[in-house]
């Protein structure tokens, strides 16, 4: 299993991270974020695919065919918390070395979406004060990390669940007769 885990997770967390680069690259401008975000949260779910692949691997070459639903969660989370683990050391890399004033842009294009929605004054200032306590969090690694792994353990955890229940089998698969 640890083999399966330690491959599957390392492709998941290649992609994840790669992707993750190519988008916090195009930080530097005045960019779209929320096109950066869909396309994050895309890689995030094509790389988390590797969670399927790998349990589905598993069970049925080194399981018999069989697994229990707890087995397959527990792969689908080892493999989920190594590719997180490795987008958000490339997150600090990026984020320290290439984009610390990432926090400050990010927040300057939030308000201005929130602005341009056309909310209201009382709106936009709890916008404001919200974005502000981001940006306060983000000077402290423990936090950077914190969110960062927020970002990214939820969909790998849904796909671990969803993974688990696809694959979970207690039977032995049914042979086939007569061919």
């Amino acid at each position: 299993m640890k083999k399966n885990v330690l491959v599957f997770g390392l492709i998941a967390g290649v992609i994840v991270s790669t992707f993750m680069a190519f988008t916090a690259a195009h930080c530097h401008d005045d960019s779209d974020f929320s096109s950066n975000m869909v396309l994050g949260y895309a890689a995030m779910i094509l790389s988390f695919s590797f969670i399927f692949i790998g349990v589905k691997n598993f069970r049925d070459k080194y399981n018999g065919g069989l697994l229990s639903f707890g087995k397959a969660f527990r792969i689908g989370l080892y493999i989920t918390l190594i590719a997180s683990s490795m987008y958000v050391a490339v997150w600090l890399v990026e984020f320290y070395m290439f984009i610390p004033d990432f926090m400050e842009k990010y927040a300057a294009h939030v308000l201005r979406e929130t602005k341009a929605s056309g909310v209201g004054q009382l709106e936009l200032d709890k916008k404001t004060v919200e974005m502000a306590r981001y940006k306060e969090l983000y000077k402290n690694p423990i936090f950077v990390i914190l969110l960062t792994y927020m970002e990214i353990l939820p969909v790998g955890l849904i796909i671990s669940l969803i993974t688990a229940l696809l694959l979970k089998r207690k039977r032995p698969p049914a042979l086939a007769v007569g061919k």
